[in-house]
Formats: structure tokens, C-alpha cells, sequence
């Protein structure tokens, strides 16, 4: 089996984790997938280039390598619903973002076939992620993570009208500590983009399973949309668009680390 995730060793008490842009798919269930899923319509298009400036920034780096339509690394492994009462894809999607099938033939993913894509696929992803924060906590005494997300500007299916530009969460600031949060925010208001936070997308399983500012380890989800740095329609990646919007996720990832080095200094 190919490796499940590309994960890069740092410097900084930071690990960015990237778990959308996979676009691997095992080909027993690539042979099932209609037309339409076989594009991989929902994936997070290009974020794993968009922030290569990570490298030089020092942070660690954890990213994917299969599809979303493999399994959610951003679901619960038992499959409970982020958002509950709103149309949510699960831990195994079955249908797109849009509402379109995934599976030619209808079927829905057995609880076998779900386990074993949670033991070969999301486990492996989930225990490296965990081992890193465990390193950096117990080096630096705090660990960092920001999860990294891209989706169209508009997805009738899921929220109405255009997304903002920069939608950040803190599961309602439980993930991160106010002071840090704010810090990060500010960075977004002060940009070009338009932004929210906590708004649509609070952050899901990853931001809400390992942020734990009481235990020192600070998570934050950043959900851009595409059409900062991409062309929607064409699905290319937009170079000039792209240069400006890193340099505001540049500056909102050593406002993070700033921030975090802050706290953790006063707490001292």
C-alpha cells in the first residue's frame, strides 16, 4: 500500500496539517465511483502547494495523501455529525457536496468496509498527528496546530450565498485560548479578504479532538475559499492571486506562534 500521509519534521512548536488535498483512491473502490465522484469534485484543491512557505517558516508538517472519498480524516471515527441539524458529508461520504453519488451502484459503505478504511487509512494519519503534538507539548511545553481547508465559494447544498474569504474557528473558542485566537483574527481583519470566525465552519473533528488549551495544545481551522488563490471554474491554481493571499497566511501563522509564545511566557 502507498504511504497515507507526506509528514515533515520542524523546528517551531507548530504542526500544519493538511487533510483534504489527497487525491488517491485504492482502485477496488475507484471501480465503484461514478464519473462525477471520479474528478474528486470536493477536494481542497492546491492547499498543499499554497502553503509550502511552511518549510522555510519551520513549522511541522503533516499532509495527506488519499481522497476524502477514502475516508473523512476530519470525522469521528464513529461518524458523529459535526454540525448536527445541516447537511454534513460523513466519516465515508456517499454523496458529494453537491448531492451527486459517489458510488455507481448506490450502495452505502459497509461497517466493515468503513472499519477498515478508519484502521488503514484515518488511523495511520491520526497517529502521527498525535505523536507530534505529543513531541512539540513535551519539548516546548505547548503544542500548536492549524488545520488546513479550502471549499468552492458557493455550495448551495451546505450554506447559502458566497463563503467569506477567511473563515477561521476555534469550536467557539473552546480549541484556543481568547487571547490567541484574537490575535490570529486580527491578522484576518486587517487583510484584504473578507473573514469570520466561527461563523458556517467551526472547525471539525481535528480542531475540536486535539484542541485542549487547558493541556497547553492550541488548534485552529482555516477554511479559505478557492477563490483566493484558484480559478474556480478551471480548478487552476491562480499564482498571482495565491502570492497575496500567503503572504496574509504567512503573517496569521507567526501571529499564532507569537501569540502562543506570549501566553505561555506570562503563565510561566
Amino acid at each position: 500500500m502507498s504511504r497515507v500521509y507526506t509528514f515533515r519534521e520542524g523546528s517551531l512548536p507548530l504542526v500544519v496539517s493538511v487533510p483534504h488535498d489527497g487525491r488517491r483512491v485504492p482502485p477496488d473502490i475507484e471501480a465503484r465511483m461514478t464519473a462525477e465522484a471520479l474528478a474528486l469534485p470536493d477536494t481542497d484543491w492546491h492547499v498543499a502547494e499554497l502553503y509550502a512557505f511552511c518549510r522555510e517558516l519551520g513549522a511541522n508538517w503533516l499532509a495527506a495523501e488519499y481522497s476524502r472519498y477514502v475516508v473523512d480524516l476530519n470525522r469521528s471515527p464513529s461518524d458523529e455529525p459535526l454540525y448536527p441539524g445541516q447537511i454534513s458529508t460523513g466519516l465515508c461520504p456517499t454523496e458529494t457536496f453537491g448531492g451527486d453519488a459517489i458510488y455507481a451502484d448506490a450502495a452505502a459503505v459497509s461497517a466493515a468496509a468503513r472499519d477498515e478504511r478508519v484502521e488503514r487509512y484515518w488511523r495511520p494519519y491520526h497517529d502521527r498527528l498525535k505523536s507530534c503534538l505529543d513531541g512539540l507539548k513535551a519539548r516546548h511545553g505547548y503544542a500548536l496546530l492549524w488545520d488546513a481547508h479550502s471549499i468552492p465559494s458557493r455550495v448551495p447544498r451546505l450554506f447559502d450565498g458566497e463563503l467569506p474569504a477567511l473563515n477561521l474557528g476555534t469550536d467557539d473558542g473552546r480549541s484556543c485560548p481568547a487571547a490567541i485566537e484574537a490575535a490570529v483574527a486580527e491578522v484576518a481583519l486587517g487583510s484584504r479578504y473578507s473573514s469570520v470566525l466561527n461563523g458556517r465552519f467551526r472547525g471539525g473533528y481535528i480542531t475540536r479532538h486535539y484542541g485542549a488549551p487547558s493541556d497547553g495544545r492550541y488548534a485552529i481551522q482555516l477554511e479559505l475559499s478557492q477563490r483566493c488563490y484558484m480559478d474556480e471554474d478551471t480548478l487552476r491554481y491562480d499564482p498571482a492571486r495565491a502570492a497575496l493571499l500567503i503572504e496574509v497566511l504567512r503573517r496569521m501563522l507567526r501571529a499564532f506562534v507569537h501569540a502562543a509564545e506570549t501566553t505561555r511566557g506570562g503563565a510561566r
